[in-house]
């Protein structure tokens, strides 16, 4: 398995349409940085998110999630609370092929600012919105910009297919189109 490079992901864009919209370039003047890297890509956020209600909560179940528990906002930015977290989603559409799996990790901008963002599998055959939890850890409100660089993913790239991918298994989180919280089947 290795990682993969900036022109490995440019011919998987072209061939097989794993990143949409896909920007060639690494875009950074005046934003937080996103497109074409090295030996990754920088996904953008959309301008929609989660927040969660702390204050209406007595605890957060994974297997019990209801949309009741988050605020929907739309925005050109969004304020993540002091010490809580939200919900977002990329703007780009990924497909990850057979043989490859993604990792999304988070930009060290934000990480600066006291926001992890959690590091997320996207496993074989697995598409859809990428859903990206962030926690702010600092003390104060942090800004997360619409449309700009958010976090990023990278490839690997296995020497033999997988038996059973996520599209195989009939993955929960298969073609995401929104937000989507954490639910079981």
């Amino acid at each position: 398995m290795s990682i993969k490079s900036d022109r490995w992901i440019e011919k998987m864009c072209k061939q097989y349409r794993m990143i949409e919209p896909f920007v060639k370039e690494h875009i950074s003047k005046g934003v937080i940085s996103y497109g074409l890297s090295g030996y990754g890509y920088d996904l953008r956020v959309a301008d929609e998110f989660k927040i969660i209600r702390e204050k209406t909560l007595a605890n957060l179940d994974p297997k019990n999630v209801s949309n009741e528990n988050f605020e929907n906002r739309t925005g050109d930015f969004c304020l993540i609370p002091k010490n809580s977290f939200a919900l977002f989603r990329s703007l780009e559409y990924l497909r990850i092929p057979r043989n490859v799996i993604a990792i999304v990790t988070g930009k060290s901008t934000y990480a600066r600012c006291g926001i992890i963002v959690n590091v997320t599998p996207l496993e074989p055959e697995w598409e859809g919105f990428v859903t990206i939890s962030l926690t702010n850890s600092a003390s104060v409100p942090v800004k997360i910009y619409a449309h700009e660089g958010l976090c990023q993913v990278l490839f690997f790239e296995s020497d033999e297919v997988c038996r059973m991918s996520y599209a195989d298994r009939k993955g929960k989180y298969q073609a995401q189109q929104q937000i989507t919280s954490a639910k079981i089947k």
